[in-house]
């Protein structure tokens, strides 16, 4: 064999290697960047669910022709706040993620204002329709919930794998940066302030 013929053949291994080593590094962040922004899609279907369900749980009070219309405001208000705040998954930035929860949250708040006004409305409370709404509501929060996990669970191999040497090197090259967990609400670290009203 050659003499010349050895350094040519240990850079084409080398070359092969980071050749691969590359390949593998994109395609695995390309697979656990779909997980994501599948995740994020989930949460935002669950989200729009509960838009949905608040337009019609805002309609059925209306019903109600003594029922207080500062509250009703509040939650049209916020939830419309909350449609107008969207986030690419595939570039979403803390600030970003910051804004959206606090959007929802908004609406959240809102919303448990509307049904702890319901209280003082007998003939509300007793409306089928109403309690199907009020029901299905809960139903919708549980799975954000679980939408939110989720999608916490999909960021956390995905910002693993790009966060971590050699791999960060790629990440920088390819334009992979990490992404934003969802945290809680702000406020949701202070007990819940209950008032029983009984005049």
């Amino acid at each position: 064999m050659k003499k010349w013929l050895i350094p040519v053949i240990i850079i084409a291994v080398i070359g092969f290697g980071l050749y691969n080593w590359a390949v593998g590094f994109n395609n695995t962040a390309v697979r656990l960047n779909e997980n994501v922004s599948e995740s994020w899609g989930n949460v935002q279907t669950s989200y729009q669910r509960r838009n949905d369900l608040i337009g019609n749980l805002v309609n059925t009070v209306k019903g109600a022709a003594d029922f207080e219309r500062n509250t009703l405001e509040a939650v049209i208000k916020a939830r419309s706040e909350a449609t107008k705040t969207t986030i690419d998954p595939s570039n979403i930035t803390p600030e970003q993620l910051k804004q959206f929860n606090q959007a929802q949250g908004g609406l959240s708040s809102a919303l448990s204002r509307l049904l702890v006004t319901v209280e003082r409305y007998p003939e509300l409370k007793a409306n089928q329709n109403f309690l199907k709404l009020q029901d299905e509501l809960t139903s919708t929060e549980n799975t954000i919930q679980t939408a939110r996990t989720r999608y916490n669970e999909a960021i956390k191999p995905y910002n693993t794998h790009v966060k971590t040497f050699p791999n960060s090197i790629l990440a920088g090259i390819f334009n992979f940066e990490g992404k934003p967990y969802f945290d809680a609400e702000a406020g949701a670290e202070k007990p819940v302030d209950v008032e029983f009203d009984f005049n």
